[in-house]
C-alpha cells in the first residue's frame, strides 16, 4: 500500500511540520504565508498530489463517495429543509455557474455546493468517517462538482480533489481530538470542501493555504443541533463555506499564516493542541482507511449495533411478544439514545431504540426503514420499550468506536448474543461495489430520474477517471 511518506519521498516530513508549529511567523507584507506556517506546509503537500499517486483503493472509494452522495441526495430531494435552501438559492442566483442536482436550476458555484450538500445531508444516507462521524463525502462531492462546472477539470481531477480534501479534513479532525467539547463534526468538513474546491480551481500553494485559513475562521457548528434540522444546515454550510473560501483565496484574499497553530490558532482553540496530527503519519490514505458508506439511513455510529441486532434477532427466531429484553452495549455506550416514540424523520433516524427494535422485529434493516410506514408504526412501540443498556455487558475488546453488541433475552430466559466490530460498508471490512450500486439504484428514483439516466450516471461514475470533463455527470442528473 502506497503511503503518504513514500509518495512525497520526504519532501515534507514530520519534522518540517513540527518545526513549523514551533516557529510560526506572521504573514509577509504581500499577504503570502511564511514558509513556517502549518497551513502552507499542508497546502504544499496536498497540492503536490497527482492522480497517479493515488492507490487504486483511494480511487475506488472516491467513486463510491460520489455514488453514495448522489443516492442520498436523491432520497433527500423532496424533504422540507432541502426545499427551503434550494428556493433561497434560486432567489439569490446571480451567475449560473453550477447545476442544482435533479432540479436543473443553476446558481453560483458556492450556492450550488450548499444546496446539493443539503440534499444529501437531509436524508442522512450519505457517508461518514469511521473515526469521528464527519460526513466528508457530501461536501467533497457537492463542492468538487460545483467547481468542476465553474472552472473545468477532468474526472481524474475530481478524484484527486476528493482524496486530498478527505486527507486535509481527516488530519485536522485528528488535531481537534481531545479539544473543546460540543463542536459538531461539520466544522472539520469545511476543510474538506475548501481543499477539494481549491484543487478544482487550480489554486497555488499559498492560495490553498489561505483557503484553509479562511475556513478555520468561518466554519462553526454545535453538536446540540444533531437532532434537528440544524444538522443538515451545518453540513450544507460546510460545503458552502469551504467553496466560498477557495473562491475568495483565488481572488487574492489573504489571512495570517499562523491561523492553525496553537495556542491561539484553530488547533489550540478548538482542538487538543496537537499540531503533529497535521503531519503525514506514514500510513495509507485516510480515504482508504476510514471511509464508511451508509447502507441504510440514519445515525451511522449505530450501524454496528443495528447489524448485531439483525444477527441476534435471526438467531433467536422469536416473535416480538416472546422477547423480554433487548440489551445493547458497545464502546462508551452509556445511554440508549433517541426517542422511543419518533414523530418525525429527524427523530427516527437518530433513535437507537427504533433502529434496534426494527432490526430485531424484521430480521433486517434497510432503506425501507427510513419511511413513515416503518418509523411511526405503533406496533413497534412495545419492542422499543424493551431496548435497554446491558447491565452486565460481555467482555468485548472493540477495535472501532462503531462496534456494538446486542443480546436478546426471551421470556423463557434464553439468550442470543451478537457482536459486530465494524459495520458493512466500512473500510475495516472492505466496501463492496455491489452494496454501493444497490444503494444507488434503490435511492436515485426518489429524485424522479428515469431508469436510463440512473444506469448511465452510475456507469459514468464507475469510469469517471476516463472523463475529459467532470461536469459531464450533470448531463444525467437533471429530471
Amino acid at each position: 500500500m502506497m503511503t503518504r511518506r513514500r509518495l512525497l519521498q520526504g519532501a515534507l516530513g514530520v519534522g518540517g511540520v513540527l518545526a513549523a508549529s514551533r516557529s510560526s511567523r506572521a504573514a509577509r507584507q504581500d499577504g503570502s504565508p511564511s514558509d513556517a506556517g502549518l497551513a502552507l506546509a499542508l497546502a504544499r503537500e496536498l497540492n503536490a498530489v497527482r492522480f497517479d499517486d493515488l492507490p487504486a483503493l483511494a480511487v475506488e472509494h472516491g467513486k463510491m463517495i460520489v455514488a453514495s452522495t448522489l443516492a442520498s441526495a436523491a432520497s433527500g430531494s423532496g424533504l422540507e429543509p432541502a426545499r427551503i435552501v434550494r428556493d433561497l438559492a434560486l432567489e439569490h442566483a446571480g451567475r449560473g455557474d453550477a447545476t442544482l442536482w435533479f432540479d436543473g436550476g443553476r446558481a453560483p458555484a458556492h450556492e450550488a455546493a450548499r444546496v446539493n450538500a443539503m440534499l444529501s445531508d437531509a436524508a442522512a444516507s450519505d457517508d461518514s468517517d469511521i473515526r469521528n462521524t464527519a460526513h466528508y463525502g457530501t461536501a467533497l462531492t457537492a463542492a468538487g462538482m460545483a467547481m468542476a462546472e465553474r472552472a473545468g477539470g477532468t474526472g481524474r481531477d475530481l478524484l484527486v480533489a476528493i482524496a486530498v480534501g478527505y486527507e486535509a479534513a481527516g488530519r485536522l479532525g485528528d488535531a481537534r481530538a481531545g479539544g473543546r467539547g460540543g463542536i459538531h463534526a461539520s466544522q472539520v468538513v469545511g476543510f474538506a470542501s475548501a481543499v477539494a474546491a481549491g484543487r478544482m480551481l487550480g489554486l497555488t500553494d499559498a492560495q490553498l493555504a489561505h483557503a484553509i485559513g479562511l475556513t478555520a475562521f468561518t466554519m462553526g457548528g454545535l453538536a446540540i443541533g444533531t437532532f434537528s434540522w440544524a444538522r443538515q444546515y451545518m453540513g450544507a454550510n460546510a460545503a458552502f463555506t469551504g467553496a466560498y473560501a477557495a473562491m475568495a483565496a483565488g481572488r487574492g484574499y489573504t489571512v495570517n499564516a499562523d491561523v492553525l497553530e496553537p495556542p491561539r490558532g484553530w488547533i489550540g482553540v478548538y482542538g487538543g493542541g496537537d499540531a503533529a496530527a497535521v503531519a503525514p503519519d506514514g500510513e495509507a490514505w485516510d480515504i482508504v482507511r476510514f471511509l464508511a458508506i451508509k447502507l441504510w439511513p440514519g445515525a451511522h455510529p449505530y450501524s454496528g449495533t443495528v447489524e448485531a441486532a439483525v444477527n441476534a434477532g435471526r438467531m433467536a427466531g422469536a416473535a416480538p411478544e416472546e422477547i423480554d429484553a433487548i440489551l445493547v452495549s458497545g464502546p462508551n455506550r452509556t445511554t440508549v439514545g433517541g426517542s422511543r416514540r419518533p414523530a418525525s424523520y429527524t427523530e427516527g433516524i437518530t433513535s437507537l431504540p427504533y433502529f434496534v427494535a426494527s432490526a430485531v422485529a424484521d430480521g433486517e434493516f434497510s432503506w425501507v426503514h427510513g419511511t413513515p410506514e416503518k418509523m411511526f408504526d405503533p406496533a413497534l412501540h412495545p419492542l422499543m420499550d424493551r431496548v435497554m443498556l446491558d447491565p452486565s455487558p460481555p467482555d468485548v475488546g472493540y477495535a472501532w468506536g462503531w462496534g456494538g453488541t446486542v443480546t436478546i433475552v426471551t421470556r423463557s430466559g434464553a439468550r442470543f448474543t451478537s457482536t459486530v466490530q465494524a459495520p458493512r460498508g466500512s473500510a475495516p471490512r472492505g466496501i463492496e461495489w455491489s452494496d454501493v450500486d444497490a444503494k444507488y439504484r434503490e435511492l436515485m428514483p426518489g429524485a424522479g430520474l428515469s431508469p436510463e439516466r440512473i444506469e448511465r450516471s452510475l456507469e459514468w461514475i464507475h469510469d469517471m477517471e476516463r472523463a475529459e470533463r467532470a461536469s459531464e455527470l450533470m448531463d444525467f442528473l437533471v429530471v
